[in-house]
């Protein structure tokens, strides 16, 4: 892959495993969307917004079509944003606060600062990625962003996703930087024309696919792109 050296000028960051530890996702965030389940189906099922999620939702026992989907860490819109409704009583009332590794904050302020744009896409919904930001471990990161996407974009292995993207945003996909741990996901941004990195933590695991430019940390990003660091 030839390397871009234009400086981005907008930052487009995946969260699980990129801006956050996968451990958090999978050992806070889902088994609280599961505990809480059945609580919140009976408190706020009725509710408007809540039921147009549930009309998406198949089978007469909906709530074991929902379980079977977090079994199976489905991407599915309708789970997605349900979650994200359960996650939001969590993260109101403190018992949850939205993990990011250490140099995520930091170089999110710098770059911010320094007048490059910032958006997240995630297989999470949108309201859950806000929930995340809004209430991280480093406070009120929300107004550092200017967009947020979820699935309702496109899959994240679509290159016609990130295309889309690009054009809400009015951007050149050459100007975007896509970040990433997920090498498909990066390969579909790379066909949409955009700038890729994988991030490369050594606390989740992740394999370097070779196909990509891949940094450990954020600034690592910053060094490989000409980035501002934090001072």
């Amino acid at each position: 892959m030839t390397p871009r050296l234009v400086l981005p000028k907008l930052i487009l960051t995946d969260i699980e495993g990129t801006t956050s530890a996968i451990a958090f996702v999978k050992d806070t965030l889902f088994p609280f969307a599961q505990a809480e389940l059945d609580a919140f189906l009976a408190a706020r099922g009725t509710e408007p917004e809540v039921a147009a999620i549930l009309a998406e939702v198949p089978g007469p026992d909906q709530a074991a079509t929902l379980r079977g989907w977090m079994a199976a860490d489905a991407k599915v819109t309708a789970l997605k944003s349900l979650q994200g409704h359960i996650w939001a009583a969590g993260f109101a009332d403190g018992r949850l606060r939205g993990h990011l590794w250490p140099d995520v904050a930091p170089c999110l302020r710098a770059w911010h600062a320094a007048g490059v744009a910032l958006a997240v896409y995630s297989s999470g919904s949108v309201g859950a990625q806000k929930l995340l930001f809004g209430h991280s471990a480093e406070g009120d990161l929300l107004p550092l962003f200017s967009g947020f996407f979820d699935t309702k974009v496109g899959g994240k292995r679509d290159a016609a996703s990130y295309a889309a993207i690009a054009a809400q945003k009015g951007q050149d996909p050459a100007q975007i930087l896509f970040l990433s741990d997920v090498a498909e996901e990066l390969d579909a941004a790379d066909a949409s024309g955009m700038m890729t990195c994988q991030l490369i933590r050594p606390q989740d695991g992740t394999v370097a696919s070779g196909r990509h430019r891949r940094a450990a940390d954020f600034p690592g990003v910053a060094r490989l792109f000409n980035l501002p660091l934090p001072a």
